[in-house]
């Protein structure tokens, strides 16, 4: 979709109020400056595509031109300068860093409260049954991270398990067909397990809350160079919460059509993830999310996720959301 006909798109879809945004900003969007941002289809950064959709962000005085593209390649497209901005886990950004890719995080997206789970064939109730059976993960992403903190609450490890590495998307596909007795995934994704009744969902994050978090984050050389860019990102989300508590039917209609979801279906997903406005990110990037680093650093390095821990002093920086 190009910006040169949003909006008529704008129009239909999110109504005349946000058209003329949509149309004004595709006027002078090449002359302003822009931000590449890696991410995925999980239904807790929907919001930053339908900024992008409506006009947002261009409003604001940035053009965001998003890549989709799986975790384990995110920090080697920033370090190559390919992307700015990347949107994941709180123990993500942490393997990051650890792999020399320096990142801040800025932003809090929200947090997973049913969104990720791991889905087992009949007969295995629990997460310590999961011992000796076959498992599909994404390796190097929050899939990993977040069944290695279950493990460790079980007395168990990665090891106990025989592991497959798969795209969340994948992984739910193929316990659908029956390729393996369990998956580890999330929304849009977790749903396809719930409405094809395969198996059963053992347990989700939303019996880990605060465990998996998204962060919005950028390296420190461009945040010192580039903070008038970085506001705008910060405050085009705030926008988009806004405009979806403002006509969410609309909006789930741009949000789902970004990952094939009707809107009825993208606002079933959208049940499991918490969305973090201007007050909780105060809350939670001043107080909560340096304390948590700690904690998730430790448990990656005893998993053996990272090959040394990270520094997690400069992660954080929490002067946008003020």
């Amino acid at each position: 979709m190009t910006r040169r006909w949003f909006g008529a798109f704008t129009a239909a879809m999110l109504g005349a109020v946000f058209c003329t945004a949509g149309a004004a900003g595709s006027a002078f969007a090449a002359d302003l400056p822009k931000v590449t941002l890696a991410m995925s289809g999980w239904t807790g950064f929907a919001p930053i595509t339908l900024a992008q959709k409506a006009g947002i962000f261009e409003r604001n005085g940035i053009e965001v031109e998003i890549k989709k593209m799986p975790t384990s390649n995110r920090h080697q497209a920033m370090a190559s300068g390919d992307v700015q901005a990347i949107t994941t886990t709180v123990d993500t950004h942490i393997l990051y860093a650890s792999s020399g890719v320096p990142v801040t995080q800025v932003l809090v997206l929200d947090t997973s409260a049913g969104g990720d789970g791991i889905a087992a064939k009949d007969g295995i109730g629990s997460v310590k049954a999961l011992k000796g059976k076959s498992v599909a993960v994404q390796f190097g992403g929050v899939p990993q991270f977040w069944l290695a903190y279950l493990l460790k609450q079980e007395g168990m490890k990665l090891d106990d398990l025989k592991l497959t590495n798969l795209e969340p998307k994948d992984a739910a596909n193929a316990f659908v067909a029956g390729q393996f007795d369990a998956a580890v995934t999330y929304e849009p994704y977790l749903s396809t397990v719930r409405t094809n009744n395969a198996g059963k969902i053992i347990t989700t994050s939303a019996d880990t809350p605060g465990v998996i978090v998204d962060t919005l984050a950028f390296q420190p050389d461009y945040i010192a160079k580039n903070p008038a860019v970085v506001q705008a990102m910060v405050k085009s989300w705030f926008e988009a919460l806004d405009m979806i508590k403002a006509q969410p039917e609309a909006a789930y209609k741009v949000m789902g059509a970004d990952v094939n979801q009707t809107p009825e279906q993208f606002k079933e997903s959208a049940k499991f993830v918490s969305w973090y406005d201007r007050d909780m990110n105060k809350e939670y990037l001043g107080e909560t999310l340096p304390k948590f680093l700690k904690e998730a650093n430790d448990i990656m390095v005893e998993a053996r996720l990272v090959r040394r821990p990270a520094d997690v002093s400069t992660m954080v920086d929490a002067s946008f959301v003020k």
